[in-house]
C-alpha cells in the first residue's frame, strides 16, 4: 500500500519572494514533463511567480549532479542566486545492474550536493521497477494513480526554502 504525498504540514508557506530552479533529465519525456508540470503548478499555488521558476535540462539522470551544481552557479554569477533546485530524473529498472549503480551513485552525489551549494536540493528522483510505477508516480496512468510526485517537490522546494533556504532569517 502506497501512501501518498508530504502529509500534514505545520503551516501554509509564502513562496512569492522565491527563485527555484528545476534541472531535469530527458530520458523518460512523458514522465519527466509530468513531474515537471507537478512541481511548477505547485509551486506557482504557494506564490511562486513563473518569471521566478527557472527550468534547465541535462541528457539523464547521471548528469543531475553535475549539471544541477553548475545551474546553481551560474544563477548565482549571473546576481540571480536560486532559494532551492529541483533535480528531476526518472530511472526505471531493466535486466542489467546499469539501474543500482545509476540510482545509488546519482543519490548519494544529489544528498552530498547540498552542503556544496549550501541550499535545499529536493530529491526528484523515480527509482522504479517498472514503467507502469513510474507512470503513476507521474499521475499519468488514471487507473493506477497515485499523485503527481512532482507536486510534493514543489512544495517541499517552498517550505525547505523559506525555513531553511539561504535568504531566510535565523
Amino acid at each position: 500500500m502506497a501512501v501518498k504525498g508530504l502529509g500534514k504540514i505545520d503551516q501554509a508557506y509564502d513562496g512569492s519572494n522565491l527563485r527555484i530552479g528545476i534541472i531535469h533529465a530527458r530520458w523518460n519525456s512523458v514522465i519527466i514533463d509530468a513531474l515537471v508540470a507537478g512541481a511548477i503548478k505547485r509551486m506557482q499555488s504557494l506564490g511562486v511567480k513563473e518569471e521566478n521558476i527557472i527550468v534547465e535540462t541535462v541528457p539523464g539522470s547521471y548528469e543531475l549532479p553535475w549539471g544541477t551544481k553548475r545551474f546553481v552557479d551560474r544563477q548565482k554569477k549571473a546576481g540571480e542566486p536560486l532559494d532551492a533546485v529541483i533535480p528531476i530524473g526518472v530511472l526505471i529498472k531493466g535486466s542489467t545492474m546499469h539501474f543500482e549503480y545509476i540510482s545509488e551513485s546519482t543519490t548519494h552525489a544529489l544528498m552530498q550536493l547540498q552542503d556544496k551549494v549550501n541550499m535545499p536540493v529536493i530529491f526528484g528522483l523515480l527509482t522504479c521497477l517498472t514503467e507502469e510505477q513510474a507512470l503513476a508516480r507521474a499521475g499519468i496512468d488514471e487507473a493506477k494513480s497515485m499523485h503527481n510526485h512532482g507536486e510534493d517537490w514543489g512544495a517541499a522546494a517552498v517550505e525547505m526554502s523559506v525555513k531553511y533556504g539561504p535568504h531566510c532569517d535565523f
